[in-house]
């Protein structure tokens, strides 16, 4: 079995170096992800389709403030850089079964 923790950080090395491919393999086919806006994205290929274009312009990055996990949970204290002038403080929770991110909720 693959510890959350490890999944969840292999993600975020792949946000950080722009690598769509490897990016969505962390994320499980039907992966559900609650943004901040209330929006939800369902399935891998619609996540590939909202980060694509940020991947290509090679801004964004996120850094890990805190993180905890427990059972098949991780949450990340975030602050992402390039989205915006300013950067973002967020919380991310994800949720890692059979190996792979299934759901993603965004807060705050």
């Amino acid at each position: 079995m693959t510890d959350p923790r490890e999944v969840v950080e292999q993600q975020l090395a792949a946000y950080n170096s722009h690598d769509l491919d490897a990016f969505a393999a962390t994320y499980a086919e039907d992966v559900v992800v609650n943004r901040r806006d209330g929006s939800r994205l369902q399935g891998r290929p619609a996540l590939r389709d909202q980060y694509a274009g940020q991947f290509a312009e090679g801004r964004c990055r996120a850094e890990i403030l805190a993180r905890l996990s427990e059972g098949d949970w991780v949450v990340d204290h975030e602050l992402a850089h390039g989205l915006a002038d300013d950067p973002i403080r967020v919380l991310v929770a994800y949720r890692v079964r059979a190996g792979l991110i299934d759901r993603v909720d965004f807060l705050g």
